[in-house]
C-alpha cells in the first residue's frame, strides 16, 4: 500500500506529452461529469415528480450556488499551479507549505460563505427577478443547500492538491461514490419521503460531504509529498500571498463571469417559468461540455505549471498545442452530439413541451460555437500555467463580464425576446476566443524565456 502510494506524484517534466495531457484529463474530465451529475440528476427527478415550477425554482437557484463554487474552484486552481511550480521544481518545503496553506483557506472561506449564503438567501433569491410561483421553493432549495457549501469548498481544494500532483484519479473515484448515493438519495426523499426540492438540496449536500470526508482521509494517509496534517493545516504567510496572488485572479474571474450568467438569468426570469425551467435544462447539459472543457484547461495549466518550474521550455509549447487539439476536438464533438440526440436528451428531463421548446432554442444558439470556448479556456490554461493569472482574467472579465453587461443594457432591449438573451452567449464566445489567442501571441516568447532561465 506504501509504495503505491508513493509513485502517486506525477511529474509531467518527461514522457509523452499528449499521452500525460490525455490520462490526466480524462479523470478530471469524469471527476467533472460526474459533479454535474449531482446537479442534473436532482433537476431530472424534481422536473419528472415535482413538476415545472419545481425544477425552475431548482434552475434559478443553481445559478447562486456556481456563482460561489466556481470562484472557490479558481482559487484551487491558483493553489494547484503554486503547488505544480514546487513540484516540478523538486522544493519539497514549498510543496509542505502550500498544501497546508490552500487547506487553511479553504477551511475558513468555506466557513464564511457558508454563514453568508444561509443568512442573504431571501434577498439573493429576490434580486434575481424570480416569479412569485416559485419563489417560495428557490429560497428554500438555496438555503439547504448553503449548509453544503463548506464541503464542496473544502472538497475542490484538496482535488486540486491532488490534480496538480498528478493525482486526477484519486477525486474521480470519490467522486463517483457521492454521485450514486446522491442518486439514491434524492429519489429517496423525493420519491418516497415526498420532501421536494428540499429533498433535493439535502441530498447533494450528504453527497458532497461523503466527498469531502473521502478525499480528507486519503491525502492525511498517502505518504508522498502532499501528505497532508491535521496539526500542521495552517497559514505560512509567504506561501498564502503567493498563492492568493495567483488564485485570486482566477477566482475573480470565475466569480464575475458567472454573475454575469445571474445577471442573464434574471432576464431570462422575466419571460416566465416555462423558459426559465427550458434555458435551466439547457444549462445542465450545457454542463457536461463546459467542465470538462475547465478540465482540459487545469491539465494543460498543471503541465504547463510543472514544466515552468522545470524549465522544459519546448514541452511547454507542444503542451499547449496537444491542448487545443483535445479541447477544440472535444467541445465540437459534444455540440454535435447535443444537436443531433436533443430531443431524448430534453425529455429526460420533462415533458412540458413549452420547456423543451426553450431549451432546444438553447441548444441551436450555443452549441455550433462551442469550440470557440475550447481556444479560449487552453490558452488561459497555458497562461496561468506560466504564472501569468491577470491576463485570462482581464481578457475573460471583459468577454464574459463587461461585455455580456452592454449587452444586456444596450443590445438586448432591441431584441426583447428569449433570443435576444441567448445571442450574447456566441458573440462574448467569439470575443474572448480571439482576445485570447492574441494575448498568447504576444505572451509567449517572454513565457517561454523567463521558463528557460528558470
Amino acid at each position: 500500500m506504501t509504495d503505491k502510494q508513493k509513485s502517486k506524484i506525477t511529474l509531467m517534466t518527461e514522457g509523452n506529452i499528449f499521452k500525460i495531457l490525455l490520462f490526466f484529463a480524462i479523470p478530471l474530465v469524469l471527476g467533472n461529469l460526474l459533479q454535474q451529475m449531482y446537479s442534473t440528476v436532482d433537476s431530472i427527478i424534481v422536473g419528472n415528480y415535482v413538476g415545472s415550477q419545481a425544477l425552475a425554482a431548482v434552475s434559478s437557484s443553481s445559478m447562486v450556488v456556481t456563482v460561489i463554487i466556481s470562484g472557490c474552484q479558481g482559487i484551487a486552481v491558483g493553489a494547484g499551479v503554486v503547488i505544480a511550480q514546487c513540484l516540478g521544481a523538486k522544493n519539497r518545503r514549498n510543496v509542505f507549505r502550500s498544501v497546508h496553506t490552500s487547506l487553511a483557506f479553504s477551511i475558513v472561506l468555506g466557513v464564511i460563505l457558508t454563514v453568508f449564503c444561509a443568512l442573504l438567501t431571501k434577498p439573493i433569491v429576490e434580486s434575481m427577478n424570480t416569479p412569485k410561483d416559485i419563489l417560495d421553493d428557490s429560497i428554500t432549495y438555496l438555503f439547504i443547500y448553503s449548509f453544503g457549501l463548506i464541503f464542496t469548498i473544502v472538497y475542490n481544494m484538496i482535488a486540486g492538491i491532488l490534480n496538480a500532483s498528478g493525482n486526477s484519479k484519486r477525486s474521480l473515484l470519490y467522486l463517483a461514490y457521492a454521485s450514486v448515493i446522491n442518486v439514491v438519495l434524492d429519489l429517496l426523499f423525493i420519491l418516497v419521503f415526498n420532501m421536494g426540492v428540499a429533498g433535493a438540496a439535502i441530498a447533494t449536500n450528504i453527497s458532497q460531504l461523503i466527498a469531502c470526508l473521502m478525499s480528507l482521509n486519503y491525502v492525511m494517509t498517502t505518504k508522498n509529498e502532499c501528505r497532508v496534517y491535521l496539526k500542521a493545516i495552517r497559514f505560512h504567510k509567504q506561501m498564502l500571498v503567493r498563492i492568493l496572488r495567483m488564485g485570486i485572479p482566477a477566482g475573480i474571474q470565475n466569480t464575475v463571469i458567472c454573475f454575469s450568467n445571474v445577471l442573464i438569468q434574471a432576464s431570462v426570469n422575466v419571460f416566465g417559468y416555462e423558459t426559465i425551467a427550458g434555458f435551466g435544462i439547457y444549462l445542465k447539459i450545457d454542463g457536461f461540455d463546459i467542465l470538462p472543457l475547465l478540465s482540459i484547461s487545469l491539465a494543460v495549466a498543471t503541465f504547463v505549471g510543472q514544466n515552468y518550474g522545470a524549465g522544459c521550455v519546448e514541452r511547454i509549447r507542444k503542451g499547449i498545442i496537444c491542448g487545443l487539439i483535445l479541447g477544440v476536438t472535444f467541445t465540437a464533438g459534444i455540440g454535435i452530439a447535443m444537436l443531433i440526440f436533443y430531443n431524448p436528451i430534453l425529455r429526460l428531463f420533462t415533458s412540458d413541451e413549452k420547456a423543451i421548446y426553450y431549451a432546444y432554442l438553447s441548444i441551436l444558439y450555443f452549441c455550433p460555437f462551442y469550440a470557440l470556448v475550447g481556444v479560449t479556456q487552453v490558452f488561459a490554461g497555458a497562461i496561468r500555467g506560466a504564472g501569468r493569472s491577470m491576463v485570462p482574467m482581464m481578457v475573460l472579465l471583459f468577454s464574459f463580464f463587461i461585455f455580456r453587461i452592454i449587452w444586456i443594457m444596450f443590445v438586448l432591449p432591441n431584441f426583447n425576446s428569449f433570443e435576444g438573451v441567448l445571442l450574447v452567449y456566441p458573440v462574448s464566445w467569439f470575443v474572448s476566443a480571439n482576445l485570447m489567442t492574441l494575448c498568447y501571441i504576444k505572451l509567449r516568447k517572454k513565457i517561454l524565456r523567463v521558463a528557460k532561465i528558470g
